[in-house]
């Protein structure tokens, strides 16, 4: 005979209500009793048809994104596409929220994440800036019962259930063996442009880019990384006057955001030389550039993606229901002016 709700109650001492909660996600349990109803089900073996108890009471599922503001073109996307899949919220029972803060500040973003937590929701999704403070928040979050997600940028250093995002290491490796080849063994130096070193992705980016040409390409040297915090106009200075300064340069390497200051600084360039140049993200900046002939490769991911597979791992989790990594394993696309979509 399987066990039933009412055998989950008698056998942690809690009440129908109790188990209600706990079962449901929603706030209004202590810890300690939220544990003991959550081992009786585990002794018990109880089983719930999901899918079945969602429909029958119309359970929504609020889930809250919180994303960095700036002109950066694939935030911008990734934004769209949490506002898209909110437009169909009735239909999934998603009740979304974007929570907005601003790019490269840990203590906003601690702060915002402190805000969502008193609201209780079942779940967030963040791009992590690597801050012990945004951790912290993080981990307070996980220790309520509400299951977080990065997004783009990890934070492994917290208890975050899930990172749905590219393998940043092999993104810096890939870029590195392009440029490399692209070089043809010529002696110089390459350019790299970042946002910020404060975001992991980025410094994983640089971390496997450099690994890459120390080992394979030892006749290029990487210049110290430049910090356009996704600017236009920053990163457009800072190349131009990089470029003024070492003329060497044979290749650029732009792991952040900011192409559209990138782009214009090479437009201006007088030289008759190529600089082979990698970018991330395709956007309308990067597809022109690549058609152009001023960028050679843009590495893409799939904001899309990105955003579902947020929304499928906090659903799962919320319902403790297992992941299927397979599906949540994150793309990195390589296009060229040959091949793209």
């Amino acid at each position: 005979m399987k066990p039933t709700v009412h055998d989950i109650a008698a056998h942690a001492g809690v009440s129908l209500a109790t188990v209600d909660r706990v079962l449901n996600r929603r706030p209004g349990v202590r810890g300690v009793t939220r544990d003991r109803v959550e081992n009786a089900i585990v002794e018990l073996g109880y089983v719930r048809d999901v899918a079945a108890a969602n429909l029958a009471k119309s359970r929504l599922y609020p889930f809250v994104f919180i994303v960095p503001t700036s002109d950066n073109s694939f935030m911008v996307a990734l934004r769209r596409e949490v506002e898209e899949v909110a437009k169909r919220g009735a239909i999934d029972r998603l009740d979304l929220r974007v929570v907005d803060v601003p790019a490269f500040d840990a203590a906003a973003l601690a702060r915002a994440i402190e805000n969502v937590r008193a609201d209780g929701p079942s779940g967030v999704a963040l791009v992590a800036v690597d801050a012990p403070e945004v951790a912290d928040a993080i981990n307070r979050l996980v220790e309520d019962g509400i299951p977080v997600v990065t997004l783009v940028s990890d934070l492994p250093t917290s208890q975050r259930q899930h990172y749905a995002g590219i393998d940043n290491i092999s993104a810096g490796r890939t870029a590195a063996s392009l440029l490399g080849r692209f070089a043809g063994g010529r002696q110089g130096s390459l350019l790299v442009l970042a946002g910020s070193m404060l975001v992991r992705d980025h410094r994983e980016r640089l971390e496997g880019f450099q690994s890459v040409v120390a080992s394979d390409f030892p006749s290029l040297s990487v210049l110290p990384v430049l910090e356009g915090r996704d600017d236009p106009k920053i990163a457009e200075d800072l190349v131009t006057n990089a470029l003024r300064h070492h003329p060497d340069v044979l290749g650029i390497y732009s792991l952040g955001a900011g192409n559209r200051g990138l782009v214009r600084a090479l437009e201006r360039r007088s030289a008759e030389t190529h600089i082979f140049t990698i970018a991330h993200e395709l956007t309308g900046t990067t597809r022109k550039a690549l058609q152009l002939g001023l960028i050679d490769a843009v590495l893409n991911q799939d904001p899309g993606h990105e955003v579902r597979s947020a929304i499928r791992v906090l659903k799962a989790k919320a319902d403790k229901q297992p992941i299927v990594e397979a599906q949540e394993r994150i793309r990195l696309d390589i296009f060229l002016k040959d091949n793209l979509p």
